[in-house]
């Protein structure tokens, strides 16, 4: 049993019939699934692959077979259940290598010749339909993968073909009341089921990525279709036993040292499992196909105990890691955070009724507090660029809904390990101290996450009733290092990043001005950032010698706040990836318009979505040219440009294209410039500054709460711009995301997937595996 029999690799066929001979693989001994992968490695079922292909094929139909035999008898021996377990593990080790190869790729879809059974239906079912039906029988197999129910004595057996497996769900939670008591065996053979469905629906990671390749998984398609008369309780057990799975236990320091929990393994497969089925297009881009059913339960839960019951259990499990205790390392810390952000991703896009249920109350902040952490964890460390994708992801969803806005107002007052300054404040101003810190301390792969961080902000900006002085002057810090000459210039689309903070200035002047006195004290002691970007210098010279400063990260900005130096206690600052570690590659995300719809706020709260939605930002709240704008901006870019350029190129020599790319430059500048909304601030500005200063002088004030005090009880009623109304960009779903959740989520299970390594040097293509 060393390894495949030397006779499989012959090109001598071995027949069929032959049981003796192929019994050898699944009837001898008990193997673990590591013993499998050990003894039978990759090169050789290469080497059968392309030296005797038959034998590849009958071993495979027999291995299936056996399972077929088994979920019809109910495998009521200990024999029996050996042998499923070993095909189970060596289907598991071969599948991924008939995939890679574009030839056998289609092999378990075709009819195997001869093996019709003329008294059986079934018999022409492709290997797939007939692999993937005997596994969702099996687990739901009495003894063996379920609690038996039968009260007689111990030779009835329970009929396989009659049992109705929604009596038979793993665990208490939506739509089933009882919770069956643990068996650990029957957890250790789910688990190897699992496994080998995942390495059945890993089709998808042999086929390259691309926007259009939306191609449904037929694995997948026939697992969660009306074929499977399992999928209900199968969704049902699924989703529970993740929900339900409670790591610390009974609470015993380091128990999770003393004895294995195999529940934490079935948990995992379980979600990798649910995250993989539930890969759907949502609305207009739905490919026309069966019903994917999982997607169609998920998608009707509606009973509040439910949702209760889902969020309470998804909360738990993200905030696992972040468990400070008195005894180091006393409580077990989950690894599966990933996969469990793609499964509330999935919640709260396909049911909105869940959506509404999370921001009904402050429970959405046990959700937010958590994806914060691993933010702030993961931004130095490159092997997690698609952590905080996901995380922004579901902040961006998430803020599309008034009610995230509303209650990010509330007190923060957990304390959690995380290297940011001490502070008192709200939710509100956590999110924004970590989202600066992402952009001024994460690496350059971060960079496009820019536009979807600074919407958030947006998007919940009106409603955000009162900033902390360290917010205030961390938005403020952003304005100032987005608005530098050598950052403004450096990229076409960097000003866009200045007009979505001018936005969020604008929302909370005209919206929330009465509790933001932290936030008007701040503008005010900066309104030169205002100013210089009211007359900002846009002559080719300037542009030129910004361009020069060969800067490509806010790495270098220097720091402008003090309190940066006062860190949370027990924090900890991000540290790299360790050398070695492997990532799996990631595609491109979207532009934030193609990310984002916009939806305009009407009076009574209802939004109204807009039809028009224009990339720049600058096209919403005020598009007036105020009247701090330079003379220049008077004249045509064309004509400008021309006159410009030729005083230019007298005093430096430079060559056509640069020549040519600097008119380019200029021409954006003009044409966004004079579109800034700065009206509101600077009217704010005008009105204020002269009576701060005037107070500064009449009282010899030199004590920032006196002047806080004086703009808290202050008002600009009357005297701002009429109020611009709310423009929020909601999350839309479209086949660029749909392509990047598909890239991440198997990304995900193929580095997860170690022990063993299921997909490790094998031929994938949706993805490259880089080691950092």
């Amino acid at each position: 049993h060393g390894s495949i029999d030397c006779s499989v690799q012959t090109e001598e066929p071995v027949e069929t019939t032959d049981d003796a001979f192929w019994d050898q693989f699944w009837a001898d001994t008990a193997m673990s699934v590591q013993d499998v992968f050990a003894l039978v490695p990759a090169a050789e079922i290469r080497a059968v692959r392309e030296e005797s292909p038959s034998n590849l094929a009958t071993l495979c139909y027999k291995a299936v077979e056996k399972l077929v035999q088994a979920a019809e008898s109910g495998c009521p021996s200990e024999k029996e259940r050996q042998i499923v377990l070993n095909c189970t593990r060596l289907l598991t080790r071969i599948l991924p290598y008939i995939f890679e190869d574009a030839d056998w790729r289609g092999f378990f879809w075709s009819t195997v010749p001869g093996a019709q059974d003329e008294d059986n239906d079934d018999g022409a079912r492709p290997l797939a339909e007939s692999l993937l039906l005997a596994v969702s029988d099996l687990l739901f197999c009495p003894d063996f993968t379920v609690q038996s129910h039968k009260r007689a004595g111990p030779d009835t057996e329970e009929d396989m073909q009659s049992i109705d497996s929604c009596e038979y769900i793993w665990e208490a939670g939506v739509g089933f009341a009882q919770s069956p008591p643990l068996d650990y065996i029957h957890d250790l053979n789910r688990t190897e089921l699992l496994k080998l469905l995942l390495t059945c629906f890993s089709d998808a990671m042999y086929l390259p990525p691309s926007a259009e390749n939306n191609i449904l998984n037929r694995w997948v398609t026939f697992f969660s279709s009306t074929d499977n008369r399992h999928a209900l309780p199968l969704f049902t057990s699924l989703l529970n036993v993740v929900c339900a799975y409670d790591p610390v236990g009974y609470g015993i320091p380091y128990n999770y040292l003393m004895f294995s929990d195999y529940r934490e393994v079935l948990v995992e497969h379980a979600v990798q499992i649910l995250i993989v089925t539930l890969e759907h297009e949502a609305g207009a881009a739905a490919l026309v196909g069966p019903d994917n059913l999982f997607v169609n339960y998920l998608s009707r839960i509606h009973r509040e105990e439910d949702f209760s019951f889902i969020l309470k259990g998804l909360a738990r499990l993200m905030t696992n890691p972040l468990i400070q205790t008195y005894l180091p390392n006393s409580t077990k810390k989950i690894q599966f955070h990933q996969e469990l952000l793609v499964l509330f991703w999935k919640l709260c896009d396909f049911n909105k009724k869940f959506l509404f249920f999370v921001l009904k109350s402050s429970d959405v902040l046990d959700v937010l507090v958590p994806i914060l952490f691993y933010l702030n964890d993961a931004r130095a460390d490159q092997s997690c660029v698609g952590l905080i994708h996901i995380g922004v992801f579901i902040l961006l969803l998430l803020s599309g809904e008034r009610n995230f806005g509303v209650r990010l107002n509330k007190t923060y007052s957990v304390r959690i390990p995380m290297d940011i300054p001490v502070f008192t404040g709200t939710h509100a101003d956590l999110l924004i101290m970590i989202f600066h810190k992402i952009i001024t301390g994460g690496h350059q792969h971060l960079k496009p996450l820019f536009d979807c961080l600074l919407t958030i902000i947006v998007n919940v900006s009106p409603y955000l009733k009162s900033l902390s002085m360290v917010a205030a002057n961390k938005l403020l810090h952003l304005l100032e290092a987005f608005s530098t000459n050598w950052f403004l210039f450096s990229a076409s689309q960097n000003h866009h990043l200045i007009f979505f903070l001018l936005e969020v200035f604008n929302n909370l002047i005209q919206y929330q001005f009465d509790g933001n006195c932290n936030l008007v004290y701040t503008l005010i002691r900066k309104r030169n950032i205002f100013h210089q970007l009211a007359n900002l210098t846009s002559d080719p010279v300037t542009i030129h010698k910004a361009l020069e400063m060969k800067k490509t990260t806010l790495a270098h900005i220097s720091r402008t706040n003090s309190q940066e130096t006062i860190p949370m206690d027990g924090s900890r600052p991000a540290v790299p990836a360790e050398p070695g570690t492997l990532k799996a590659s990631l595609v491109a995300i979207p532009a934030i318009d193609k990310l984002t719809k916009k939806a305009q706020v009407s009076e009574d709260g209802t939004m109204v979505c807009l039809q028009h939605n224009t990339h720049s930002p600058q096209m919403t709240a005020d598009q007036h040219t105020h009247s701090l704008q330079p003379q220049t901006s008077t004249f045509t870019a064309g004509v400008l440009c021309t006159s410009l350029v030729r005083s230019f190129l007298l005093s430096l020599p430079i060559d056509g294209d640069l020549l040519s790319f600097l008119c380019t430059v200029l021409r954006q500048v003009l044409s966004w410039k004079s579109k800034l909304p700065l009206q509101t601030i600077m009217r704010l500005l005008q009105v204020l500054v002269p009576q701060v200063e005037k107070i500064c002088i009449d009282k010899g004030l030199t004590d920032e709460s006196e002047i806080l005090k004086f703009l808290q009880h202050g008002t600009l009623v009357g005297l701002l711009p009429v109020p611009h109304p709310i423009l929020i960009r909601k999350y839309q779903a479209n086949a660029g995301t749909a392509m990047w959740f598909r890239t991440y989520t198997w990304g995900v299970i193929y580095l997860r997937n170690v022990d063993p390594p299921i997909w490790y040097d094998t031929d994938v293509r949706l993805f490259e595996i880089q080691r950092i």
